[in-house]
């Protein structure tokens, strides 16, 4: 029970620093000010506003007796009320009182005037947005009504208005430098999350100079370092294996050479193949190599792109479908790179190779279907490693070294796309790609 709570509290809960750190920081000043104002119209304004009503009321019935109980001059009792309690009162003689009354329930002015003008068993109509600065009260008396004119000043406290101003006003001016301030202390994390996930995806970054506050600066030098520590690696593998390369192709150039004088072709041949094969495999070592290789990130129309890579095989048994132009950013030759491999690996095994590129929401998705033998599950995993082969249900594998899946996996993983393999349509296999857009 707890932890379905806990994680619907969890769901509801924002999900970026910026936003949580202004709930922790807003919501305690929220719930003050509520707390406060709750009190302050409870305890001090709703309870002010319904004595200063009983008062008047009290005032209105006190008029009423004494005008009534005064046989020889009623107009006298009326100007004592008008100078001393500030009433303009107004006697209308065979009228009968208005029987609609605008009942405003949210308004604690108009409860009040209700309910204590009911309890002096008063019948009565009154309007209190009609004027701006008056209550136009009338009380019925015999065959017609007093008409009260009351300054509002009477019956409710302006202080309200001014305790509701100084207490948002300052809350609002809180809220707004604890915004500018978190701004301040999240956009160090949010630059060195873009960093890092630039170079996630193989992008060169620019000298990265950490800031803010000291364990984000911390974090910051210590990306930094373990940036240039993994570039270095980069480097020294990919000169160790050029280095490699230079010195196996010398080597490699002479049996060539010698080859050349052997008399017995059959033996000439076998060794041949075999020299061709030593080079393909060193080709494929320095092509795995060279996916760190620095390039820089450009946009790029990625259905053009597809579109003149199968135009290149000339095979009319290569489909390619496309409904729009789709552009992205990436490294344009190493995306190229990872299609050919896919497209290499069809061909050779299939006969027909469906190809299709869509963009959903803000994915892009390419798929290369074939109809050859296909990858069996439990291996579909496998296939991704460096230098892993499967010979079942495969053609001869002595012209690979199991670099080409492994090749393309690390060059769309590298974008923060994703690939998998899964049974085709067409009966073989079918890689799925999908590319951030």
């Amino acid at each position: 029970m707890f932890s379905g709570l806990s994680k619907f509290i969890k769901e509801l809960l924002p999900k970026q620093l910026f936003y949580r750190g202004l709930l922790i920081v807003a919501m305690p000043i929220i719930i003050l000010q509520i707390t406060i104002s709750v009190v302050f119209f409870d305890s001090l304004w709703i309870k002010t506003n319904k004595g200063m009503t009983r008062a008047l009321v009290s005032e209105i019935k006190t008029f009423i007796d004494a005008y009534e109980n005064d046989e020889t001059n009623k107009d006298f009792v009326i100007v004592l009320f008008k100078n001393h309690l500030d009433f303009n009162i107004k006697y209308e003689k065979n009228k009968i009182l208005p029987s609609a009354i605008q009942e405003r329930w949210f308004s604690p002015l108009d409860r009040s005037l209700r309910r204590e003008l009911k309890s002096k068993n008063l019948e009565f109509w009154f309007d209190t947005v009609a004027y701006k600065q008056l209550v136009d009260l009338k009380i019925k008396y015999r065959d017609g009504y007093f008409q009260f004119f009351i300054p509002k000043e009477r019956l409710t406290s302006s202080s309200a208005r001014i305790f509701a101003m100084w207490i948002t006003v300052p809350a609002i001016l809180m809220i707004t430098i604890a915004i500018i301030f978190l701004k301040n202390q999240t956009r160090p994390i949010i630059k060195l999350a873009q960093a890092s996930e630039k170079f996630g995806r193989g992008e060169n970054i620019e000298e990265f100079r950490p800031s803010g506050a000291l364990e984000i600066r911390k974090a910051g030098y210590e990306f930094d370092r373990m940036r240039k520590r993994i570039l270095r690696h980069l480097n020294q593998r990919s000169e160790m294996l050029s280095g490699i390369s230079h010195d196996l192709r010398t080597p490699l150039t002479r049996i060539k050479l010698l080859l050349a004088f052997i008399k017995d072709k059959e033996i000439s041949k076998k060794l041949s193949d075999d020299v061709n094969e030593m080079e393909k495999m060193l080709n494929e070592y320095l092509q795995f190599a060279s996916t760190g290789a620095k390039e820089k990130t450009e946009n790029f129309n990625l259905s053009e792109l597809i579109n003149l890579t199968v135009i290149k095989y000339n095979n009319s048994n290569i489909l390619f479908e496309s409904k729009d132009e789709i552009y992205f950013d990436g490294r344009k030759n190493l995306i190229q790179r990872c299609i050919n491999n896919l497209i290499d690996n069809s061909v050779k095994y299939g006969e027909k190779v469906n190809i299709k590129i869509e963009k959903i929401k803000k994915n892009i998705f390419v798929t290369i279907e074939d109809d050859g033998p296909g990858v069996a599950e439990e291996e579909r995993e496998n296939v991704f490693k460096p230098f892993y082969k499967v010979n079942k249900g495969r053609a001869d594998s002595k012209s690979s070294v199991g670099l080409g899946l492994s090749i393309s996996s690390d060059i769309i993983r590298s974008h923060g796309g994703n690939i998998e393999l899964n049974k085709s349509n067409l009966g073989g296999l079918k890689v799925k790609i999908s590319l951030p857009f």
